[in-house]
């Protein structure tokens, strides 16, 4: 079985009733660094690593690309760079998150449908290895700058290839009717500029991404043929030699029981027979794994607080965090896993709904779950928080963001700092005049 298949991390196990993962008791590290607590486990970011390499080996054109936009730390960064992966980034500060944490950025793509000048500009300065071009206005400022820089970019035109996806419309991206990329009506157009106008424009290929939280494999298999054919077209109708194609990432993850996400090996099984089936020449490929990479892996503790019965109606609990920590069941109406970390076996059960601690009615975390009978100051586990969470975290309601921890083997190491009450003022100004 994948990592990306189960709810829990691979190391989570229950001790003395209590919930223990990296050999740490969660509890304890409740305790130790506070809640709202992410806890990423080491080894299971490791081993869905090792599910995708040990899948594709037999494909010796693989390029592994961490999404960074799922989680993006120093500390991961390295751990995936130990990996052997790439990066796929879609800002200046994903940039320069890698670029700090010592990374080769001949391995990073830059990625993203409005990318600014002064973010095109640090890319080229810190070497980045291929951009990926999302549409006409990008293309035109990207020669701009790398003429004044004296410099030739690799890139990758990202297209839209036209595949729905069954997941939630916010984060289909292969339809037609997409902010994303280029429509495949729009190709030639694009490539005769780069071959005829654009001198500091190197084209090496073409990216497509479907969408996230895909259970589905033929999308894949159907966008592979359709990146095989459009290279195979370009390359004969423009004496061209694009070697490269770039198929994104989405593989799903189970955040309850409902969920059947695919094996990583069956994934490579559908992209690799597509290809043996339409392509001459085997070209490079590059996957984009993100929140297949890091969501099992993490965990986020939060404390009971004040509970609330409706009179024939539900109970509320509510927590120490919520909808600024993790804003997903608000935004995507998102499902999550919990177990009571402070009293894993109890038989006293009943059925609560989760709410979060933020001035909003939509603040609820799990909707009429059934744990041991909560008491204030109990630790909740939430499972499958290692994706999408930190990344969207913001400070509603002017709340510091939780601090992130990183177990192994029994030892626990802060790699985000909790946010201080001054860090939430840092960057106040109060003008001159309204001094005292």
């Amino acid at each position: 079985m994948s990592v990306n298949q189960a709810i829990k991390p691979v190391t989570l196990e229950e001790k003395n009733n209590h919930l223990y993962l990296g050999g740490c008791d969660l509890v304890d590290l409740a305790k130790k660094y506070g809640t709202p607590l992410y806890v990423l486990d080491e080894k299971s970011i490791r081993e869905i690593c090792k599910n995708y390499k040990e899948a594709f080996k037999d494909y010796s054109n693989i390029k592994m690309m961490y999404a960074s936009k799922a989680l993006c730390t120093s500390a991961l960064v390295r751990i995936l760079d130990e990996e052997g992966f790439g990066f796929d980034t879609v800002s200046a500060g994903e940039i320069y998150t890698v670029y700090k944490s010592g990374v080769n950025m001949s391995k990073v793509l830059f990625n993203g449908n409005n990318k600014s000048e002064k973010e095109i500009e640090l890319a080229i300065d810190l070497g980045v290895g291929r951009f990926s071009v999302d549409n006409f206005y990008e293309a035109e400022i990207l020669n701009k700058i790398a003429i004044q820089k004296n410099k030739t970019v690799e890139i990758l035109l990202r297209i839209t290839p036209g595949i729905e996806c069954h997941t939630h419309d916010y984060i289909q991206t292969g339809q037609i009717d997409s902010k994303f990329g280029f429509d495949l009506s729009q190709i030639d157009e694009i490539v005769e500029l780069i071959i005829n106008k654009y001198s500091n424009i190197k084209l090496r290929g073409l990216h497509a991404h479907i969408g996230s939280q895909i259970f589905e494999l033929k999308s894949y298999y159907d966008e592979v043929e359709i990146l095989v054919k459009e290279i195979s077209r370009i390359n004969k109708k423009y004496s061209l030699d694009l070697k490269e194609m770039n198929i994104g990432g989405g593989v799903g993850v189970k955040y309850t029981t409902k969920d059947e996400p695919p094996k990583i090996s069956d994934l490579a099984d559908a992209v690799t027979s597509a290809m043996h089936k339409y392509a001459v020449e085997i070209p490079t490929i590059y996957i984009e794994p993100g929140r297949s990479i890091i969501s099992t892996a993490g965990v986020t503790l939060y404390t009971v607080g004040s509970s609330k019965q409706v009179p024939n109606g539900r109970k509320y609990v509510a927590v120490d965090g919520g909808m600024a920590d993790n804003p997903r069941p608000s935004m995507y109406q998102a499902e999550y896993s919990a177990e009571v970390a402070s009293s894993v076996n109890s038989k006293n059960k009943e059925k609560v709904t989760i709410a979060g601690r933020f001035c909003e009615s939509g603040d609820i975390l799990i909707n009429e779950i059934e744990l041991p009978k909560l008491n204030p100051g109990d630790i909740i586990c939430v499972y499958n928080t290692g994706a999408y969470n930190y990344s969207m975290a913001s400070n509603y309601n002017r709340v510091e963001k939780p601090a992130m921890v990183l177990v192994n083997n029994s030892l626990s190491d802060i790699i985000v700092n909790r946010e201080t009450l001054d860090d939430l003022i840092s960057k106040d100004v109060i003008p001159s005049r309204l001094k005292k």
